[in-house]
């Protein structure tokens, strides 16, 4: 049985995400050699953000590291740049950024303060339980939002963000997951059953598992 969300303090506040770069001033010491990574880091954060993030609220702030090292300092233990942080963690330091890792930590924040919306539909091509789901919802004339969990990153990680607190940690997730009117469905079976229709036993149903066999 699904488990009621807790509130979160942060509902409805987007996410914020800092990046510290090596430039600025304090006192007289100025930064005149421009970092590499650092520009890498910028191109990343901001090509993910088009991408995996591209449904997540996000503040972006940029701020030249020298000017502002006491913040990153304080806040998570970030002093060499360029330091990205997210809210008041810091997840990277002193070299281009993982944009897996910065993915999976804004999409985890964001599902904590923007709950589902309508109906969304977290799916891969070759499952077979994701085809029958989709007929399901086609032949009821339901219209969703479709995310290939394979194809898109982004939409793995919110899939996973959103359903563990669900089912629990230790439950492997299988595809599809659905999203009706902004109620947690579950599987095809799950939906099936909402819908009306009959679901023939099948024993291989399983085989439709993220996880390993």
């Amino acid at each position: 049985m699904a488990r009621a969300a807790k509130p979160y303090r942060l509902a409805g506040i987007p996410v914020q995400l800092r990046l510290y770069k090596w430039a600025g001033q304090w006192g007289p010491f100025k930064v005149k050699i421009p970092c590499g990574e650092c520009a890498l880091t910028e191109d990343v954060i901001k090509d993910t953000l088009e991408n995996e993030l591209k449904n997540a609220k996000v503040e972006l702030v940029i701020k030249p590291w020298l000017t502002y090292w006491w913040e990153p300092l304080f806040a998570g233990g970030g002093w060499h740049a360029p330091i990205v942080m997210v809210d008041s963690a810091v997840i990277s330091q002193g070299e281009a950024l993982n944009r897996g890792i910065l993915a999976e930590k804004v999409i985890r924040e964001h599902v904590k303060r923007f709950p589902v919306a309508g109906n969304h539909f977290f799916g891969k091509t070759n499952c077979g339980h994701c085809m029958r789901g989709k007929k399901y919802l086609d032949d009821a004339g339901i219209q969703y939002h479709y995310h290939d969990v394979v194809k898109n990153p982004g939409a793995m990680y919110e899939m996973i963000a959103r359903v563990k607190p669900i089912i629990g940690e230790k439950t492997p997730i299988t595809t599809p997951q659905i999203w009706l009117d902004g109620q947690y469905v579950g599987g095809a079976d799950q939906l099936g059953k909402r819908l009306g229709v009959y679901v023939e036993p099948d024993m291989r149903r399983g085989r439709g598992s993220l996880s390993p066999p």
